[in-house]
């Protein structure tokens, strides 16, 4: 943001004071449009920028005739210039400016205290004023972000603004979207100052999202002259004793998407229940590991899934082992792929093929060795260390799931919801992936769309079923209505 901020003013030559003013109104048609009750606001402001963005909205509040005072916790030495002019014409203007919490009820508490900028913990006198604004009652709205959330990875600096909307200026900040940040943001708006979006495709560190409307132009086309064979072979290397749903979950969803044909590897035990859930489905059943047979189908395969349910046993330590070093095309390695693939890194090192992995939290410990809460609070940093050394996609599953490859910006997903931590979503997230590889998606893109669908997905299914009873195969049945939603935005 300071290198987009800088562009701006020294290259396109428009003068910060201006985004500072563009900042501020559209933060008060954010509130007017929200029906905000800014009859009595109260702005605490920083010393900084972000404060001088509470001054000038102070001052555009008391232009539209409501009370507007202000608490100044920043210190007179240590002040922006654009702060100190902002703070300058609201004392001009008259307005309230106290440097102690006031005592006074409010409708509408606005946090300027802290930017992006912010990189150490909030302690002390700050900290108190932090406590101070959550405890006083009335709506809470944060500037650009929450004074105490870590811009870049949601981490809670010591303490937090808890706002009910965040402002956003320019862009949402990840520290917003990813937890524990996301529950101090509330709902953040991105709203125009007079930045160009495209200064952030050219920085490698900014993320992306994906929103419902983007689905149709991202599908796979469906041309009118084509067969089963035009949309891709799907080989799942899936299932074993007692885990039979999880083939059938997996490989149901990647038809769901697209593929025209689907050809599942499994135990000799799984064949009739495959066979009865899944009839499209084509099935290659074993007893025992042979390797010249699971040659012919991986030569058979434009793209591959192993992992969803195949246990961790010798025969599936083989599975796996000759899979990544005789495939040739994209792989699709979950579940207990990448617990066998946590016990011989080396695999992935060796692998020639593009592979998508597609761990949980708990699954990149073992890949990574570093411990949940390290990974939690570090997730963007652990993402990039571990991508830079491999050639995969990482697709890291979590209330926010995030889609990382090496040269490639970082998708985070924004869609999904609480009612998809059921067992077997995985399987579908998995199958979703492959289908669209299948039909020669490459691979990062179709992992980011596969994350999208299966979220957009759950979103819909829970507006029928609510938040408690949706099962994994509820998933696919979202998935469904979803792309039939798409399709008929596409005809329009």
């Amino acid at each position: 943001m300071k290198a987009a901020d800088r562009y701006t003013i020294e290259t396109i030559g428009i003068p910060s004071v201006v985004l500072m003013e563009r900042a501020a109104l559209k933060t008060v048609e954010v509130l007017e449009s929200r029906g905000v009750d800014t009859s009595r606001t109260l702005l605490v402001c920083g010393g900084g920028n972000n404060g001088g963005d509470g001054f000038a909205v102070a001052r555009l509040l008391a232009e539209k005739g409501r009370k507007a005072e202000i608490f100044f916790t920043g210190k007179e030495s240590s002040m922006s210039p654009e702060c100190r002019m902002q703070k300058q014409i609201a004392e001009n203007m008259g307005l309230p400016i106290f440097t102690e919490f006031p005592s006074r009820e409010y409708t509408v508490i606005i946090d300027a205290v802290f930017g992006v900028g912010l990189s150490r913990d909030i302690s002390g006198a700050l900290s108190n004023v932090i406590q101070n604004m959550n405890d006083a009652p009335g709506y809470k709205v944060a500037i650009d972000i929450p004074s105490g959330v870590c811009a870049e990875s949601g981490k809670i600096l010591g303490t937090a603004f808890r706002a009910d909307l965040t402002v956003a200026m320019a862009c949402t900040k990840a520290g917003c979207e990813l937890y524990p940040g996301k529950e101090k943001a509330g709902e953040t708006v991105a709203v125009p100052i007079g930045i160009d979006p495209g200064f952030f495709l050219k920085v490698p560190d900014v993320c992306f999202t994906y929103e419902r409307e983007d689905i149709p132009r991202l599908l796979p086309p469906r041309r009118a002259d084509s067969h089963k064979g035009s949309y891709g072979h799907v080989l799942m290397i899936t299932g074993s004793y007692g885990m039979a749903g999880a083939s059938c979950l997996a490989a149901e969803a990647a038809y769901t998407v697209g593929a025209g044909l689907v050809q599942i590897c499994t135990p000799e035990d799984n064949r009739v229940i495959v066979q009865q859930f899944l009839p499209e489905a084509i099935l290659s059943c074993y007893n025992e590991f042979d390797g010249n047979k699971l040659d012919k189908l991986l030569q058979w395969a434009d793209v591959v899934c192993i992992g969803c349910g195949l246990g961790t046993g010798e025969q599936a330590e083989k599975l796996l082992s000759h899979t990544l070093e005789n495939v040739k095309v994209p792989c699709v390695v979950d579940a207990d792929g990448l617990n066998l693939l946590s016990r011989n890194r080396e695999l992935l090192r060796r692998a020639e093929a593009p592979l998508i992995l597609t761990p949980h939290i708990m699954e990149m410990s073992r890949l990574t060795g570093m411990s949940v809460p390290e990974i939690k609070e570090n997730r963007m940093a652990v993402l990039k260390e571990f991508t830079e050394n491999s050639s995969a996609v990482c697709v890291l599953k979590d209330s926010r799931t995030v889609v990382a490859q090496r040269g490639k910006q970082v998708f985070v997903n924004l869609a999904g919801n609480s009612a998809m931590a059921k067992a077997g979503a995985g399987d579908v997230l998995a199958g979703t992936i492959t289908g669209l590889l299948a039909q020669g998606m490459p691979p990062f893109e179709g992992a980011a769309l596969g994350v999208c669908l299966h979220a957009c997905g759950g979103d819909e299914i829970r507006e029928h079923l609510g938040g408690y009873s949706v099962m994994a195969r509820d998933l696919i049945r979202g998935i469904q209505m979803c792309i039939k939603k798409a399709g008929e935005q596409m005809e329009k």
